[in-house]
């Protein structure tokens, strides 16, 4: 397995990490990513292992907790040889204070430790940006605990370029712990990470934890031109992010990839992460399964590489016209000397 380093960070991390998303499955919309339980996830976090991928990717509103609780069973007697990664933010119970303050951050922290059976966070996530509370209340909550030992990294999802970069500007204002890494959603349907958020991640050396890339299932195969939309994924089934898809524009990728599938001999889910292993700032991908044939299939994505010109076939079937200021930059590559795909 090859291993990455992660921003700015001394950590080093393997290039794809598992997602525990479908552990649990309570409440309709984790029902739809899921319904692993103990037993299963036993047996998909041991395949993990095997293949060296010993990355562990939840959050504490994956059905409730329950997915937490069920990873940290899971990795009984092997803690101290995987890196574990949580998040906090969203809405848990009833408590109106949520959020990304130091009151919710903390007893956030508490709870996920005793549901992950550790004492100790390698990688903690702001799982959104909180507009809410003031950017250094959250970033010196955040170092705290990091002094405290009870979380050894931070990071953020899901953010915007400026709520990035104004986290970047506070920490090092005092001298606080920054944001290595960013997980973000990337795949070849759903390039607009590209037009900011990338550049920021190289001129700030951030990494890059790529989560859906498959787009919600929609890379992985089953969506072909002329066929029915299959029913049995989560977006169909009401567990998806994200504007309604553009048919069209999903079936001239797919047709892409099935080519490119074809050349190298492998599998179109296999072709579209191994595009996103090949981009910039990408450190790790995260990849999620129902069971076991389909993690074996994901952690086959790895171990070799697209060609330049496989890659050019892929960037041009999915490529998006930018939105402004983007294509305004793009007019004078001098002053924007970024390749096209930013």
């Amino acid at each position: 397995m090859e291993y990455r380093q992660l921003g700015a960070s001394g950590l080093k991390v393997p290039v794809l990490s598992f997602g525990t998303a479908t552990f649990g499955g309570a409440g309709e919309f984790f029902k739809a990513w899921g319904q692993t339980q103990l037993d299963d996830a036993k047996k998909l976090v041991q395949l993990c292992m095997d293949a060296g991928v010993n990355f562990f990717d939840t959050a504490d509103v994956y059905s409730g907790g329950v997915a937490e609780e069920i990873l940290g069973k899971a990795l009984v007697g092997i803690r101290n040889e995987v890196l574990l990664s949580t998040k906090a933010t969203f809405k848990m119970g009833e408590d109106p204070n949520y959020g990304s303050s130091r009151y919710h951050l903390v007893r956030s922290v508490e709870n996920s430790l005793r549901r992950l059976q550790t004492d100790h966070i390698d990688i903690y996530h702001m799982h959104g940006f909180d507009g809410n509370t003031p950017v250094d209340e959250t970033l010196h909550a955040l170092n705290d605990l990091i002094s405290s030992g009870k979380i050894r990294y931070i990071a953020c999802s899901n953010f915007s370029g400026w709520h990035l970069m104004k986290s970047l500007s506070t920490s090092e204002r005092y001298g606080w712990s920054k944001y290595i890494a960013h997980q973000a959603y990337y795949s070849l349907l759903d390039r607009e990470f590209e037009w900011e958020l990338m550049p920021l991640g190289l001129d700030q050396n951030i990494g890059t934890i790529v989560w859906s890339p498959l787009a919600s299932g929609q890379l992985g195969g089953k969506f072909r031109r002329g066929q029915p939309i299959p029913q049995d994924n989560r977006r169909s089934q009401g567990g998806s992010h994200g504007p309604e898809t553009d048919l069209e524009r999903l079936y001239t990728i797919v047709d892409a990839l099935d080519e490119v599938a074809e050349e190298v001999g492998k599998t179109v889910p296999q072709v579209a992460i191994n595009w996103l292993l090949q981009r910039p700032t990408v450190a790790n991908i995260i990849i999620g399964a129902r069971n076991e044939e389909q993690l074996k299939q994901n952690l086959a994505a790895t171990g070799w590489n697209l060609t330049t010109e496989q890659v050019r076939k892929l960037d041009a079937a999915s490529e998006l016209p930018p939105i402004y200021p983007y294509w305004h930059q793009r007019q004078d590559t001098n002053l924007n000397p970024l390749p096209k795909f930013y």
